[in-house]
């Protein structure tokens, strides 16, 4: 039974107040010196160790780091970079099987993504974000 008073959890959650925390940077950071410690355990590689150091370092700064908004900012440029590779990172086989049923068609006025059942032939799309229309071949 934890009291309120003096916990651990009380003093985690003060000491991360005011803190960035994990985000999509951090843990992709993260995920990599994960994926860069299981190749070194095959061959293990100064260089390679070094890199994956770096790599946790900077994770652990991106968490521990007061200066939110500069956080923040690299991390949205980051999101807009990998941009539509996420969905394939998040869960390649459902991506997959999204792919092969939907085809993914962008709106030429704003840019919006819809999805069209494939196999239809040449369908006209309504965009529902700004309403213009257009074809595509599905």
């Amino acid at each position: 039974m934890a009291t309120s008073k003096g916990s651990f959890q009380d003093k985690a959650n003060d000491f991360m107040r005011g803190r960035n925390g994990m985000d999509e940077l951090g843990m992709a950071a993260l995920a990599l010196s994960a994926l860069l410690a299981l190749v070194n355990l095959f061959g293990r590689w100064a260089p390679l160790t070094a890199v994956l150091l770096l790599l946790l370092a900077y994770a652990t700064f991106r968490t521990l780091s007061t200066n939110v908004s500069a956080r923040r900012n690299e991390n949205e440029s980051f999101c807009d970079r990998i941009g539509p590779a996420r969905v394939w990172l998040r869960d390649p086989r459902a991506a997959l099987e999204e792919s092969r049923q939907y085809k993914h068609a962008t709106c030429p006025n704003c840019h919006q993504r819809v999805r069209v059942p494939r196999g239809k032939g040449l369908v006209r799309i309504t965009c529902p974000q700004c309403r213009q229309k257009f074809e595509i071949r599905a």
